[in-house]
Order: structure tokens, then sequence, then C-alpha cells
């Protein structure tokens, strides 16, 4: 399918998703990235309290760390969002715990959002798939211990899709383990990984032309 027909089946499936109501302890809107054909996959865990408004995924704190990162190995943050697909284990806030933490989705919701973005995998076919924070790596990987993870690449198949995935740790300012080793070493290494990917390449020389 060529790029401009994935776009505009991408588009579709993305207006779809914004009318979702499948989890009703989910706190709405949908938060997704633009309808980006793209060869790398970013999954992050859930949106917080402020990306619903603010309508883009990790649009708040945790997210200029993210950019950060991504910045030291080639991409500066809106090139990145034009160019990689941005999607989520879960696409709304799960909301608060009693004791005032964000919420951990159910098994059922996000049983719900794979479908989405089983129909993302299965359009795109990305090459590269970057899961962000425990969440994610566990749903892509089966495993979210991080000093198992990070600074690895593995090869897998993810909803029946063969690709090569790069975790990383989840970028909250309230973590300490990407600040302290072997974290911190872990972290640099993956995202030299991450750079020396072919499909990073390929993303990073088109943020400059």
């Amino acid at each position: 399918m060529r790029a401009r027909s994935q776009q505009i089946v991408l588009a579709t499936h993305i207006k779809q998703l914004k009318d979702c109501t499948r989890c009703p302890h989910m706190v709405g809107p949908v938060v997704t990235g633009p309808a980006v054909v793209s060869k790398v996959y970013l999954i992050g865990q859930a949106p917080g309290p402020h990306e619903g408004e603010l309508g883009r995924p990790f649009a708040w704190t945790a997210g200029k760390m993210l950019f950060r990162w991504f910045g030291s190995i080639g991409v500066a943050e809106e090139e990145f969002r034009s160019l990689v697909y941005m999607a989520a284990v879960c696409r709304c806030f799960p909301g608060k715990t009693t004791g005032g933490g964000d919420r951990v989705p159910s098994g059922d919701e996000i049983a719900h959002c794979s479908s989405w973005m089983k129909d993302e995998i299965d359009l795109l076919k990305p090459e590269l798939v970057i899961p962000v924070g425990r969440l994610a790596i566990e749903q892509v990987l089966g495993s979210s211990l991080l000093v198992d993870t990070i600074g690895k690449q593995f090869s897998t198949t993810l909803l029946g899709h063969h690709c090569d995935v790069i975790p990383l740790p989840h970028p909250s300012g309230a973590s300490t383990w990407f600040k302290r080793e072997p974290g911190k070493a872990l972290l640099t290494q993956a995202l030299t990984i991450i750079g020396n990917h072919s499909a990073w390449q390929q993303i990073q020389a088109a943020s400059k032309q």
C-alpha cells in the first residue's frame, strides 16, 4: 500500500479511535498522535492527567525528558512527532487511585486498547518498536525488569508482525532509575542502539531535509 493510501486509512483509524468508549473507568479524551506513516512505532504506557487537555502524547514533564533523549541522537521533538507513530498501551488517562497516584490500567482495559494497536501494526508494519516504561515493555516482551531489557535490542513478533524492539525506561520526573547506575549507563546504551538502527537513521535523515 502506498504511503498516501496508508495515511488515509490511518486517518480513518484515528478518527474511530478518538470515538472509542469501551472503558467506562477511563478518563477521556482519547490521546493519540497524528496519522504518521512510519517504520518507527513508539508505545507509551498511558497519557497522564494533562495530555488530554493538551491533545497529544508525552506533552507534559515526562515528555520533555523523553524528547531530550531523542534529541541527543539527532531528532528534535517536532520532527519526531511528525516522523514517528506514537501509540500507547492505553490511550486514555486511567485516573487516580485513592492514594493519589495514577491508576494502573486493568487487564480488560489493556485488551480493549490492544485491538487498536493491532490495527496499527497490521497497517504500518514497523521495523522498530520502542516501548517506553515497564507497562509497555511488559506488553511487548513479556518482561518488565528494566535491568534485563534496557540497553538491548530484541527481535520479536508483536501482534503477528516481526520487528526489532529497543525498550526505554519511563522518563518520569519521579523516577531515579535512569539517573543512577546501572540505569544511567543502560539508558545511554539503549539510545545508542536506537540511533544506529536503520529505521531510526531513515527518520533522522528525513528530519534534516
